[in-house]
């Protein structure tokens, strides 16, 4: 039973290894040796005593029995003590374990929070593991990683709802719209641009341009188009000698001509001219107030536009509906991907010890601060489940460990009492004598 005055809750039940039995039945021999040796004691005395007159060295014998007597009952009193009141007497200072429990169980919660929770052992501890190994080794096998590929693709579909439903979508969208507002253009635009003009790659839109030039020369229909438009502007009189279709011909045979010269000639006059156009161009986006005012404008007014928030929709809906039918899907691109993609970051983390070392740093940090965060709750934790245990059950656990200890005490008690009284009657002897 509880002390008393210990309000415990549910007593918890303790757990017992395989090899109690063993135990046990060890602490069953031992102390039946024990008290067999002290009744031996107590027998030796008795008889020592009484053929003392006839033999009186065994006066030495019964000295010896007689402190063994008393040292082993003073230590077998000494050990019943600890777990309950000698043949039942209430002695003050006896069962010494249940009446403390509640201390017991204080004390121990805090000698581990301050010996074993402390902030440099447990760092120290942490630091002898290399938790980016143990994660880059689980990564890199490939049932793993398809098991948490499976995992994450059936997360996808509820995070993305969450996102709908949280406002985050709109509010990244907005933050995005206000981000793009603070970038000036023209710079970015000009930078780009003189980016994309370093190696003349410009001139390959310019091959582009005389390309669709030369396929509208050849199209019948805008053909027919310029010369209704020749005949338009001609005189009447010109029309009846067919002037317009010999002017178009010209026209088109000329162009064509300039065209095919154009595009054979990396240096020909007119890319000169497309080149100073070009930089012209970056150079005003670059440095002009008024082209920075028009670029600010279009930005304005194309971000303002409504069907971009409808083609962001659009396209948002697109990619969930994507996402929800391909992890439906049995063979699912997204977990093959994604299986892929942890096999191989489980590898690279394998391979590169300044990540590992990072990680880990980041790991012994975390779980040292939380640690630190919680040790008070451990200590409270351990102190009341000590405090749950049932007292019967508890003597118990303590008697199997170390109770064929205790009962050694009783031995040397014995032996050391004995050698004690025996060394005793030597003096008092040899004082008699003198």
């Amino acid at each position: 039973m509880p002390p008393t005055g210990y309000d415990a809750p549910a007593e918890a039940t303790l757990s017992f290894a395989g090899d109690d039995d063993s135990k046990l039945k060890a602490l069953r021999w031992t102390k039946f040796i024990a008290t067999a040796a002290l009744a031996l004691c107590v027998v030796v005395f008795m008889l020592a005593k009484y053929f003392e007159p006839r033999l009186p060295w065994l006066g030495f014998v019964a000295a010896f029995a007689e402190a063994a007597t008393i040292g082993g009952l003073a230590d077998w009193y000494a050990v019943v003590a600890l777990f309950k009141r000698p043949l039942g007497l209430p002695i003050p200072h006896t069962a010494i374990i249940p009446e403390n429990q509640n201390r017991i169980a204080d004390n121990l919660g805090r000698f581990i929070e301050v010996n074993f929770l402390a902030a440099g052992p447990v760092r120290e501890k942490l630091n002898e593991v290399d938790f980016a190994a143990l994660v880059a080794d689980w990564l890199s096998d490939p049932g793993r990683a398809a098991g948490l590929s499976r995992f994450v693709a059936r997360l996808v579909p509820q995070t993305l709802s969450a996102v709908e439903q949280s406002g985050l979508r709109g509010f990244v969208t907005q933050t995005i719209v206000e981000q793009v507002e603070k970038v000036p253009v023209a710079p970015l635009a000009a930078e780009l641009l003189s980016a994309f003009t370093d190696d003349r790659r410009h001139q390959k839109l310019f091959d582009e341009f005389t390309k669709v030039v030369g396929r509208f020369l050849s199209d019948d229909e805008a053909l027919v188009a310029m010369r209704e438009k020749i005949r338009e502007e001609l005189p009447s009189l010109f029309n009846l000698f067919r002037a317009d279709a010999y002017l178009l011909k010209k026209i088109v045979a000329s162009a064509g001509a300039l065209l095919d010269e154009v595009r054979g000639d990396p240096d020909h006059p007119m890319r000169r001219e497309f080149d100073l156009f070009v930089l012209n161009f970056v150079e005003k986006l670059r440095s002009s107030k008024d082209y920075a005012k028009r670029a600010e404008k279009l930005k304005r007014d194309f971000l303002a536009r409504p069907e971009l928030k409808e083609l962001a929709q659009d396209m948002w809906d697109s990619m969930r509906a994507f996402i929800e039918q391909d992890a439906k899907a049995p063979k699912s691109a997204i977990r093959e991907h994604l299986a892929g993609m942890f096999v191989e970051v489980g590898r690279h983390l394998a391979s590169d010890r300044q990540v590992r070392a990072d990680m880990n740093q980041g790991f012994v940090v975390a779980l040292a601060s939380f640690v630190e965060s919680q040790k008070s709750g451990v200590s409270g934790f351990i102190a009341d489940q000590v405090k749950r245990w049932d007292l019967a059950q508890l003597t118990r656990l303590i008697e199997l460990n170390i109770g064929r200890d205790l009962q050694y005490i009783r031995f040397n008690g014995m032996l050391i009492g004995g050698l004690a009284g025996l060394v005793l009657y030597v003096a008092e002897r040899l004082l008699l004598a003198n």
